[in-house]
Parts: C-alpha cells; sequence; structure tokens
C-alpha cells in the first residue's frame, strides 16, 4: 500500500526548518520560471494566457500534494502544445476541457492498475521520435509571432503552414523581428550572468519596456487579448454526452499517455540527481488529480517539467513543499502582476518557445539513434515524419505498433528450431569437436528425429515449427525435442504443439520432450497437453531418454 501513498505524507515526519527555508527558496525561483512559461505555452496552444497560470497553479499544486516524487514541478509543457492546439481548433475550449478530465480519469485508473512500470517498456526510438516531432512543430509554430508575419489564418498542417510563411516572408516586421532577436539573445546569453533569475523573465521585461518606451507597432498579449483577469475562477463541471466522450477519447487517450511518459521519465531524471526513488503508481495518479483539478478550472493538460524540475532541484528543492510553495507564489504573482502582462509582445513569448523546441528537440540524441539497429531506425523516422506532417497520435499509435512488429520479427529471427543429426555438432567450436566419437556417443536410433528449440517459442516463430512437422518421415517412430532453451511459450505455440500431438497420433510416433522450463511446463499444463504426452515422455536431459531407449 506503501506504493500508493503521497511522498509529501511520508515526508513531513521528518521534516525540518532548515528543509522548509531551502524549499520556500527553490520553489520562489520556480515561479519565475513557470511564469512566462505558463503564459507562453497556453498562447501557443490557442488559449488565453490566464488558462496556462491556472494550469500551473491547481495542477502544480496537486500533482506535489499527491506526487509520488520528492521533488516533481507539475505544469503546462510543450509536449502538450500541438494535441491542446488541435482539441481547441476542432472542438472548442470545452472540449479540451472535457479531454482533459478524461485524460486524468485514464491516468488515475493506469496508476490503481499499477501499470508506472509498463509505461518504461515504449521504445526509446517512439518517445525520442516523437518528441523531436513536437519540437519541430512548436517551432514551426512561432514562426509567425517572431518576425510579425501579416497573416490571419494560418494552418495547423505543417507542409501547408510552411508554404504560407514563405510566400508571405514581403509582410515581415522589423521591429517585431528585432524584439524577438532580443528576447532570443537574452534568454541564450543571461544564464552566463546569472543563473538563478531566468532569462526568460529578464526578457519579458526588457522588451516589454523597449515597446512601451519607443512606441513601436508590436503586437503584444494586450492587443491579442483585451482583460486578464488576476482572479482564479470557479470550478466548473463541463456537460458531457457519450457523443462528445467518443469523439475524445482518441485526444483524452493520448493526454494520458504523453502526460505518463513525460512525468515518469521526469522522476526518473530527478531520482538520478538526488540518489531517491519515486512512486511510479502514486505518480500517475497524481497527475490524474492534477488534470482533472485543472479541467474544472478551466486548465489545460499538466505533466511532470523535466526542466523546472531539475531547477527546483539545482535551488535545494527536496520535498514537495518546494512544488507546492510555487504554485502559491504563481497565484499571488497572478493576483498582483496579471494587469502588467498585456505589455508583454507576443515576439519574446516565441523566442521562449523557439528555446524550448530546441531543449526538447534531443536531436543529439536523435543523431545518436542512427547508430542503431535499421529496425530502431525506422521506428525512429516513422514517428518523427509522422508527428511533424500527420497527427501526434496516429505517430504514437503507428510508432507503438511497428516497433511492437519488429521486436516480433527480431525474436522470431533468434528462435530456432534445428534437427540434431548423427553426425552434426550441438558445440560451437566445430574445430574440437569429434564427430565420430560424439555421434557413436549418442547412438541415435536411424527411426529417432532430435530437435533443439533455442529462443522464446512465441507466435512469430511457430511456423518454424510447423515447418518441422510437415518434414516428419514415415520411418520416425520417435521425434525428442529439446527444449532446454526456451524461456516461455504463448498460445500460438501451444496450438502448434496440439498440431504436434494429433498428427504423432495418427502416425503412431512418440513424443519426447527433455529440460522443460518452469514457464513452458505451465502453459502445456494449463492446455491439458503435459497430460495427453504423458508425465513419463518428459525429461530432464537427451541422456535419460537415450539410456531408455537404448536398453
Amino acid at each position: 500500500m506503501s506504493l500508493l501513498k503521497p511522498k509529501l505524507f511520508s515526508l513531513l515526519k521528518t521534516y525540518t526548518k532548515e528543509q522548509f527555508m531551502k524549499d520556500l527558496i527553490a520553489g520562489i525561483i520556480v515561479a519565475i520560471i513557470a511564469l512566462p512559461l505558463s503564459i507562453a505555452l497556453a498562447i501557443a496552444s490557442g488559449v488565453n494566457p490566464e488558462r496556462g497560470l491556472h494550469t500551473a497553479i491547481i495542477a502544480g499544486f496537486l500533482i506535489s500534494l499527491f506526487g509520488g516524487s520528492r521533488v516533481q514541478i507539475g505544469g503546462p509543457t510543450g509536449a502538450f502544445m500541438v494535441i491542446v492546439y488541435g482539441i481547441v481548433a476542432k472542438f472548442g475550449i470545452d472540449g479540451l476541457i472535457m479531454a482533459t478530465i478524461m485524460a486524468g480519469i485514464i491516468m488515475i485508473f493506469m496508476g490503481l492498475l499499477k501499470l508506472g512500470s509498463v509505461i518504461k517498456f515504449i521504445p526509446y526510438p517512439i518517445t525520442t521520435g516523437f518528441t523531436s516531432g513536437i519540437a519541430l512543430t512548436i517551432f514551426s509554430s512561432q514562426i509567425k509571432d517572431f518576425f510579425g508575419l501579416k497573416l490571419s489564418n494560418v494552418p495547423a498542417e505543417f507542409i501547408p503552414k510552411w508554404k504560407l510563411y514563405l510566400s508571405n516572408l514581403h509582410t515581415i516586421n522589423l521591429e517585431t523581428t528585432v524584439i524577438g532577436l532580443i528576447a532570443l539573445i537574452i534568454i541564450i546569453l543571461w544564464p552566463k550572468i546569472n543563473d538563478k533569475i531566468p532569462g526568460a523573465l529578464i526578457a519579458l521585461i526588457v522588451t516589454s519596456l523597449i515597446v512601451k518606451i519607443m512606441g513601436l507597432e508590436v503586437a503584444t498579449i494586450g492587443s491579442k487579448f483585451n482583460e486578464l483577469s488576476s482572479a482564479l475562477p470557479m470550478p466548473k463541471i463541463p456537460a458531457f454526452s457519450m457523443e462528445k466522450i467518443s469523439l475524445l477519447i482518441g485526444p483524452a487517450f493520448t493526454i494520458a499517455i504523453l502526460g505518463s511518459i513525460e512525468s515518469l521519465l521526469s522522476a526518473v531524471v530527478s531520482d538520478g540527481m538526488i540518489g531517491s526513488k519515486h512512486r511510479s503508481n502514486m505518480e500517475l495518479v497524481a497527475q490524474g488529480i492534477a488534470n482533472i483539478g485543472s479541467g474544472l478550472f478551466g486548465g489545460i493538460p499538466a505533466t511532470g517539467a523535466i526542466a523546472r524540475t531539475v531547477a527546483n532541484i539545482k535551488n535545494g528543492g527536496r520535498t514537495p513543499v518546494a512544488g507546492i510553495v510555487h504554485a502559491i507564489t504563481l497565484l499571488l504573482i497572478m493576483v498582483v502582476f496579471m494587469p502588467f502582462a498585456k505589455a508583454v509582445p507576443l515576439a519574446s513569448l516565441a523566442a521562449i518557445l523557439i528555446v524550448v523546441s530546441y531543449n526538447m528537440s534531443e536531436w543529439r540524441e536523435f543523431k545518436e539513434l542512427f547508430k542503431s539497429p535499421k529496425s530502431d531506425i525506422a521506428v525512429l523516422l516513422v514517428t518523427f515524419f509522422i508527428t511533424v506532417l500527420i497527427d501526434l497520435v496516429k505517430a504514437i499509435e503507428i510508432g507503438i505498433i511497428l516497433a511492437s512488429l519488429l521486436f516480433m520479427k527480431r525474436m522470431a529471427d533468434v528462435t530456432s528450431i534445428d534437427e540434431v543429426m548423427m553426425d552434426a555438432s550441438e558445440e560451437l567450436d566445430e574445430s574440437s569437436f569429434d564427430f565420430e566419437k560424439e555421434s557413436n556417443k549418442l547412438k541415435l536410433p536411424k527411426d529417432m528425429l532430435v530437435y533443439e528449440i533455442n529462443g522464446p517459442f512465441f507466435f512469430g516463430a511457430a511456423d518454424k515449427f510447423l515447418d518441422v512437422i510437415k518434414a516428419l518421415s514415415l520411418e520416425t517412430n520417435v521425434i525428442v525435442f529439446r527444449m532446454r532453451n526456451v524461456p516461455s511459450m504463448d498460445a500460438t505455440a501451444i496450438n502448434a504443439f496440439k498440431v504436434l500431438i494429433n498428427i504423432c497420433k495418427n502416425e503412431k510416433i512418440n513424443i519426447k520432450i527433455t529440460g522443460l522450463q518452469r514457464q513452458p511446463r505451465i502453459a502445456l499444463k494449463k492446455a491439458s497437453l503435459y497430460e495427453q504426452i504423458g508425465q513419463a515422455n518428459f525429461y530432464d536431459n537427451i541422456d535419460t531418454v537415450l539410456e531408455e531407449l537404448n536398453k
């Protein structure tokens, strides 16, 4: 039960005043980092800036309160931007809120079903492929605001979007571009001056002042969104219907899977930094609660944010109290400073997200994967291009299906069913093997065939087994299967055994099995094949079979 106990509840017993001061400072610093990011991600996702802050406050608080990690910081992240933008464009804000709540429910069930450890089995090329694809999509979405292009409706699709950009290069606003470049330079260079105060915040302050003082014709948050609220909205349950649920179940699952992967990846990274161990299933439950809470308050999907979590650790945060402080600090900032946000240039927010897209692009990891087997490269590229050119949901689905098929083929390739001949050796080093001596020692009867199965015996390898069955000659009276190197069997392999038993029964051929391991033995017993073959026909090794036959 401890695995479904929030970390905060476990840590409060030994909590000290000294650690509270460290968590307080870390929480305030992380809140300052989260402020511009939350606003930028909300606008880029197609919603107003307040919703980004509401998400960071509500979801960030709940993730820290109920989470399974000591240091996880939750809130909106770039990974969700693409899917959120698509949901808003197709189903509106109400559809987004429903999908967010549904995703939260799915994540809670995933945690209760203890699927936290299963997420890690999603292949690395898939996560790298769609993360890099999302990064490129985020970058592409910021071109209009960064250069101040005079465009009304920008297509969501990648290729049409870039066609429109290229055909409207003549509408670039030089003042906007300069502001964007100034913001970009500040974000990149500021950490060399001060690594405590985030460069994104300095960039927003400096560029906002430049635009205000010089009276530049640059689009701002205020020019795009008229009024900005300084208060949290009242919680509201959207009007669910079976029709809407059926339409949104796909996006909801995508949010749930994507949020689960990112949050658990963040938790694993933070574990390595502080020498701790997170509770993955509790973390999923907390992420689910946080997304339900975010949706009820009109927010967008949230998950564990790796960059903010790392910043929390580097500034001394070691318990979930730091995440709670981060959420409360954001609430206070929103109440006091929200009116000033109207002066922030959209080009500066675009610069922030361009840096975010670069940081999440994982281009080094992407490049390294080209040294992997061709099947992994194929999964990487297919996932990447489908993410960029078609749809994130389909990218995950097709990526997992392709990876599974290639994995099954790989397993089938390493599973072999080989006939042991009188003049053949099973030794790897044939140069030192005495064929004549070994053949005389085995003394295989002419009416006996011996086959060795090596590797997992599953549906991908069953066709090889069936080929063996077809090759049985009329002269065969005994067939021996050496299964010492078979760790597991599936239903298809068991069915192949049923076919073998029927054929051998009709042809009056005796079946002998040696070296059967635990899982295949249990599988054969459950299928009632163990009894059909007969307990007397199972042996520890082939020597005992030969001794019995040569008596």
